[in-house]
């Protein structure tokens, strides 16, 4: 038996090719095991692609159902019609009221002003549609003439028929005024019936809206104090497409002509194509649809009216020594910047503004932001003034401008108030207006004026 040195001294010797060839082998080997998963993953891939594009996609989709059922559903929508809680501001880190009326009882104890508003030079107004005899004006009046002058321009046997240099007799401020106001002629339109006629020459504050066209609904005032519910009016003018719109969702005239508060006054024969236009015979020519009227507050048909009306005219008149209130532009305030949205916006065309601008440039108005200590804009949907002489010229040539050239009448305003200056105007913060009404917008589309009257005729 071999001892055991001698099994300790037998030795086995590796070459270093051998040594070389082992890890190679191992790495080949590796090699071709990946190299085998990789064809299986293609293999397996080109035969399942559909379905592993269709995963990531079913599971976006679960995930965003998740998301659904786990998040709250939305609240619905919730409208300002009814609400009565004040408007406010920051004034020197303080929130304050942005008009401050007086009590309830306070103003029941109000006793009307007797013209609260300063001394102005305007004490009479004459209608040049009062005439009996036009051709003293336009001894070429025939039918012929009219019809032509019809063609070239907006102006109709309602609005009788303003020349440039009558346009330019009209801004002259004297005791006595002489210019055109609408209603030249019993043909021109924008009929009333005699019942209606009577209603309205009683009034004496007058709260007045209207939707032509069939384009909004009617919102109830709030807000009044009980004692002047009998000294105000509120009249609503109607066309026949509105009064038919209005009944087909149930909103039916009563007996006296009424629908809640308002008086629904039915208008025939409307003068102008434009039914925009149409809308600023109640708005600017008031004190020609209420001849007794003192006071009126005008309200856009897309608002609710939520403040008491004698309440208002204390604050924004009687207060402020005023005898016009209106709202300040709250997005600009120049008259060309105001030209220039009016294009972007698509409310009127390139064309007509640029022709009313050129003859505001000509006649000089300047682009300054204010005019005569005022913000030069506003914004026209709320107006409340004192039927005076002054107040009445003021708004008969404003309407001039609207028939002569766009109907949008925050083009025009700045320039009337340029030419006129006319004292006791109040123009009132942005916020202020919010306080006033409750904002509904308008809820369809006005239907477009069908017929027109046959002696009349417009752009």
């Amino acid at each position: 038996m071999p001892s055991s040195s001698t099994i300790r001294s037998i030795s086995i010797t590796v070459s270093d090719d051998d040594a070389a060839a082992a890890p190679r082998r191992a790495r080949a080997g590796r090699r071709k095991v990946v190299r085998s998963l990789g064809q299986r993953a293609v293999r397996l891939l080109a035969r399942w692609w559909p379905v592993l594009l269709l995963l990531p996609a079913v599971a976006l989709l679960l995930f965003e159902a998740s998301r659904l059922r786990a998040s709250p559903s939305p609240a619905p929508p919730v409208s300002s019609l009814g609400r009565l809680d004040p408007t406010t501001r920051l004034v020197h880190g303080v929130r304050e009221p942005c008009l401050k009326f007086l009590s309830p009882k306070s103003i029941e104890n109000l006793v009307f002003h007797g013209g609260s508003g300063p001394d102005a030079v305007v004490k009479r107004i004459i209608y040049k549609s009062d005439d009996d005899d036009y051709d003293s004006y336009h001894p070429e009046a025939n039918s012929t003439y009219l019809l032509q002058h019809a063609e070239a321009t907006r102006f109709n046997l309602f609005t009788g028929f303003q020349t440039l240099p009558e346009r330019e007799d009209s801004f002259k401020v004297n005791e006595t005024v002489n210019v055109h106001c609408g209603f030249y002629s019993d043909n021109g339109g924008f009929r009333i019936s005699d019942e209606d006629t009577r209603y309205m020459r009683a009034c004496k504050v007058v709260v007045s809206t209207c939707a032509f066209g069939g384009g909004d609904d009617l919102y109830q005032p709030i807000g009044m104090v009980n004692s002047s519910i009998g000294k105000v009016c509120y009249v609503a003018f109607w066309d026949e497409v509105t009064l038919s719109t209005q009944e087909a969702e149930g909103k039916v005239t009563g007996d006296n002509g009424m629908i809640g508060r308002w008086r629904i006054i039915i208008v025939k024969n409307l003068p102008f194509v434009d039914q925009r236009l149409n809308g600023k015979i109640p708005k600017m020519l008031t004190h020609r649809l209420f001849p007794e009227a003192r006071y009126s507050i005008w309200v856009d048909s897309k608002y609710q009216f939520r403040r008491d009306p004698i309440g208002v005219l204390e604050a924004l008149l009687w207060r402020t020594n005023s005898t016009f209130a209106i709202s300040e532009h709250g997005a600009r305030s120049n008259v060309y910047d105001e030209g220039k949205a009016i294009v972007q916006k698509h409310k009127a065309t390139p064309e007509e503004v640029e022709v009313q601008l050129t003859q505001y440039r000509r006649d000089g108005m300047p682009d300054d932001k204010r005019l005569h200590g005022l913000k030069a804009l506003a914004e026209a949907s709320i107006i409340v003034r004192e039927l005076t002489p002054l107040t009445n010229h003021f708004m008969c040539a404003w309407f001039n401008e609207v028939v002569r050239f766009t109907s949008r009448d925050q083009l025009s305003f700045p320039y009337v108030l340029w030419r006129l200056n006319m004292p006791g105007m109040n123009m009132f913060p942005v916020c202020t207006r919010r306080d006033l009404v409750n904002t509904l917008g308008h809820t369809r589309k006005v239907k477009p004026l069908a017929q027109t009257n046959s002696d009349s005729s417009a752009a």
